[in-house]
């Protein structure tokens, strides 16, 4: 499957939005919010990076990228996600491309690094791992892991954006 990555254009966004909604429909461990999620950082200006996978012309899938906050005053740090892949397209290394185009993309424009909030196995694969002293309050601290792109590791709590806590 020739999937390309691209940054998103403005006549992306009503497809990114329908994408997120229905790769998360089914998903068991989520309010179902991250659609919306997207949106505030968007009209918030926090969305740093969003890369759509998009074969023959349709977006199969949509990554989104924003600044953290970490207490210890750790700047350049970014938060990975959501990322949303369609149904029938899950499986297909679709995500993982994206993940790899992104971060590549945050590494070479400077950032000291990348923290997520998943899968161990999925985003070990990516050499996220789990920071003793590198914390996302209220979150066991398993599936919270971070990258460096300098060796690196802050130490503290993270914030994610406040478009987190958006419902819709």
């Amino acid at each position: 499957m020739d999937v390309k990555i691209r940054n998103e254009s403005s006549r992306d966004i009503e497809l990114i939005h329908r994408v997120i909604e229905l790769a998360f429909r089914e998903a068991p461990y989520t309010d179902h919010t991250e659609q919306f999620i997207v949106r505030a950082l968007r009209r918030a200006g926090a969305l740093f990076l969003s890369q759509v996978a998009e074969l023959d012309g349709e977006i199969l899938g949509n990554l989104a990228i924003s600044p953290v906050n970490i207490s210890d005053d750790s700047t350049s740090w970014y938060g990975l996600g959501p990322i949303s892949v369609l149904p029938a397209h899950q499986g297909e290394g679709v995500g993982s491309k994206l993940v790899e185009k992104a971060l590549a993309d945050l590494k070479e424009q400077g950032a000291a690094g990348c923290v997520v909030l998943g899968d161990p196995n999925y985003y070990g694969r990516f050499g996220f791992k789990v920071v003793e002293g590198l914390v996302l309050p209220g979150v066991p601290a398993e599936y919270f892991q971070a990258l460096s792109f300098n060796r690196n590791f802050p130490q503290g709590e993270v914030a994610y954006h406040e478009a987190f806590s958006t419902q819709g």
